[in-house]
């Protein structure tokens, strides 16, 4: 090992200043470790849903009766809140974990070299959205678990999941203007497709705030909706979603597209699909717990792939380096050709 070099009252008192620019200053991490690093982001934005939807779905929404401490007295849950109060402080305990994901893509994202300004403004983003997210988590407790905020809840938390997606395309990709690989047509039919798949992730909050499971054994209010009626437009949405995609797959092939797009929207297709048969499982069986969280895994999963149909439609290399400028030459002689004088 090498010789650790010595920490002096300067650096220190530089640390404290701009704990990045110190760390920044002192590290270059591997384009692999970035992309690791915003991956690692990605998928606990993504556990922090389906948790979430554990608390939910095994009733311990209130199993911590108060935020931010899990009772009056205590911080931490205790023995006689039993097993809800345990799954419900487990996943505010795996908030610090998502956090230590966030700031790990920060880290990495702000040391790597050249620095991409883009990139940890990418970090920061998810880092404020979660820090928000956690305030309106305390706040859904705190009101008992109201519906309304609880829809509100899940849908910032498909915000995460959206930057924390375009913050991993970005870690591959350079900073060069974005070049279109298809045509305005087809841009505007995958806009189409994102328009509707927000409408479908939007209509399952209202799903799940009419429905049965409220998240608690206890008399919690729910939307005053019919149940039913909800679901089959919910199902709507889903079914417009999977035509919007087999249309861009169509037309993608008939384009002769590049290969990128016409995978994405071949995959998204299959997701759809395989999304679509746990739901109508679920709902002709009376909504199984294990069910239903696959079902919200599912719809994680849907929307990383939306985003990624939608990424995949440009390309953003490195971008090419400056010529140097180079000195008048003499007119080529055999003398020069041969070599300098």
């Amino acid at each position: 090992m090498g010789r650790v070099p010595n920490v002096t009252r300067a650096d220190a008192q530089a640390a404290l200043r701009n704990p990045l620019a110190f760390i920044a200053a002192r590290w270059t991490p591997d384009p692999r470790t970035v992309r690791r690093a915003a991956l690692a982001a990605l998928v606990m934005s993504v556990v922090i849903v389906v948790t979430g939807g554990a608390v939910r779905l095994t009733g311990s929404g209130l199993g911590c009766p108060t935020w931010p401490k899990c009772t009056e007295d205590s911080l931490t849950t205790t023995s006689e809140m039993g097993l809800h109060g345990v799954i419900e402080f487990g996943n505010r305990l795996l908030t610090y974990v998502l956090c230590a994901a966030v700031g790990w893509a920060i880290v990495a994202a702000r040391s790597q070299k050249p620095y991409r300004r883009s990139l940890t403004l990418l970090g920061w983003t998810q880092f404020w959205i979660v820090m928000g997210n956690a305030v309106l988590g305390g706040i859904v407790v705190l009101v008992g678990l109201n519906p309304y905020t609880v829809a509100a809840h899940f849908l910032l938390s498909s915000a995460l999941i959206a930057v924390a997606t375009v913050m991993w395309q970005r870690t591959r990709e350079g900073d060069a203007e974005p070049r279109p690989l298809v045509g305005k047509a087809v841009q505007q039919l995958v806009w189409f497709l994102v328009a509707a798949s927000v409408l479908l992730i939007a209509a399952g909050t209202v799903v799940t705030g009419a429905g049965p499971h409220a998240g608690d054994s206890s008399e919690v209010p729910r939307m005053p909706l019919d149940w039913e009626t909800v679901t089959k437009l919910h199902a709507v949405l889903a079914w417009i979603l999977v035509t919007l995609t087999f249309a861009l797959w169509f037309v993608l092939k008939a384009v002769d597209a590049p290969k990128e797009p016409l995978a994405r929207t071949r995959e998204l297709f299959l997701i759809l699909l395989a999304q679509g048969v746990i739901g109508y499982v679920q709902y002709f069986t009376d909504l199984p717990e294990v069910l239903v969280g696959a079902h919200m895994f599912g719809s994680c999963v849907m929307w990383i792939w939306v985003l990624r149909v939608l990424l995949s439609l440009r390309e953003r290399p490195d971008p090419a380096p400056q010529p140097s400028a180079v000195p008048a030459q003499e007119p080529a002689t055999s003398a020069s050709i041969a070599g300098p004088r």
